[in-house]
């Protein structure tokens, strides 16, 4: 079969030039879009259930929230094993699927499962589906240079301005958003005015939550003009708080601040974040969507990172402190420097061995060919480019030498034993 192979190659040159032509625009295309990574994502194929209950201990959160939700999402196909985590306020649930499940296929069977599991949770739960990103996904994270801003201003400006913006970069799956806190009207209520006014905290937090809605009217026509009424009734203030009644007790309406005390705080914190001891950041980390090219995603959100610095308040800035694409950078440049340095040697060392320079660019010529045809069965099968598939074309590249080597080898070889039987045959006949 062998000898077929390259008896027709032989025989059809022009041929086969023109299919390693092809075959090399292909691997350069190839080249191109192969996505690029500094390093091969071996994460689980996976998908993360988080659920909030806040103000319960872990060990309430397990019996009442992870695990009913463990039990039931144990029966959806094709699952490996799962996992679970409590803690305070915070149940985190891990559902490992076999390696060969479509992302998006499990994450609509969990979703499909989740819809039946919520009767059996307390009231007022509901789980969530995490980012559609693996566990090399975070590719970049930053933090708001602002001297001069309060913290809780910034974690304002993070969740209402930049986290929308960058949300909308495509390969982008999620921004997380960490450091300060988030603004919040804080209702500190009187145990002994409580009960000297005969109330429970129901009875103010159902008084606050009916004063604190919109609702729309019908719409009125006058003077052949349409007008739409609604009624605004969002809080926007300490004093709105205040001033909402409780309840009426004796012609006396009993107003939130009788019992309590409000003010504006920030939600309970379990943890700060610290930028080089300098203090308090607040910021977001960027996590990329699941099989993205890394190096494009970083590049877009950078990108869209300097239009939203046009809207920031005056003294407010970017300040990226990782950032995985300088690492993709170096890690592709010093493997492309690699290949063309083995390249360059391997050239010269097969013209001085061989010393015939048609032989010796048979076999030059196979190298880019061989290593640009890889990229096509990295993009088939998936795989990005990183420093382990890079890596191993770069050690590939041996092999390729050493069997043209061999082939030229056999080829003179075998032309050198015709030649001398031509000879013999030339004397036989004179």
């Amino acid at each position: 079969m062998v000898h077929r192979i390259i008896e027709w190659s032989l025989r059809n040159r022009f041929i086969v030039l023109i299919c390693s032509i092809g075959l090399l625009a292909w691997g350069i295309y190839a080249v191109r879009t192969n996505p690029i990574d500094a390093i091969p994502d071996l994460s689980e194929n996976q998908v993360i259930v988080f659920t909030e209950w806040m103000g319960r201990g872990p060990q309430l959160v397990e019996d009442q929230v992870t695990y009913p939700l463990v039990t039931n999402l144990q029966g959806i196909p094709r699952i490996k094993y799962v996992r679970a985590n409590s803690m305070f306020g915070m149940s985190f649930i891990y559902v490992i699927f076999e390696d060969d499940v479509d992302v998006y296929w499990a994450r609509a069977r969990v979703l499909e499962r989740l819809s039946t599991v919520n009767q059996s949770l307390p009231q007022g739960v509901s789980p969530q589906l995490g980012p559609d990103g693996t566990g090399v996904g975070h590719i970049l994270w930053y933090t708001l240079n602002a001297p001069d801003v309060d913290l809780g201003e910034q974690r304002a400006i993070q969740d209402w301005y930049v986290k929308f913006a960058l949300q909308n970069v495509k390969g982008v799956s999620e921004i997380a958003s960490f450091g300060s806190f988030q603004k919040q009207y804080q209702v500190t209520l009187n145990p002994n005015r409580l009960l000297y006014y005969k109330l429970s905290p129901n009875n103010v937090i159902s008084a606050i939550r009916a004063n604190n809605n919109e609702s729309g009217g019908s719409k009125f026509e006058l003077s052949d003009i349409g007008y739409v009424i609604k009624t605004s009734g969002y809080l926007q203030s300490i004093q709105e708080i205040e001033n909402i009644p409780v309840q009426t007790q004796n012609g006396i309406a009993v107003r939130i601040a009788d019992v309590a005390t409000v003010q504006m705080s920030g939600e309970t914190r379990l943890g700060i974040f610290d930028q080089n001891g300098e203090g308090e950041r607040v910021g977001g980390i960027v996590v990329m969507r699941y099989g993205e090219n890394a190096a494009e995603v970083i590049e877009n959100v950078k990108a869209k990172m300097a239009e939203v610095a046009r809207g920031l308040p005056q003294g407010v800035k970017f300040d990226i402190i990782y950032d995985r694409g300088e690492l993709i950078q170096e890690s592709i440049d010093s493997i492309k420097k690699t290949l063309i340095e083995e390249m360059i040697v391997v050239s010269i060392i097969v013209i001085i061995f061989l010393f015939h320079w048609r032989s010796a660019l048979s076999i030059i010529i196979q190298i880019p060919i061989t290593v640009v045809t890889s990229f096509i069965l990295l993009n088939a099968f998936g795989i990005s480019s990183n420093i382990m598939s890079l890596s191993g074309i770069a050690l590939a590249i041996g092999v390729i030498v050493d069997n043209g080597i061999i082939m030229s080898e056999n080829a003179y070889k075998h032309l050198a034993e015709r030649y001398a039987l031509w000879q013999e045959q030339q004397k036989n006949k004179s």
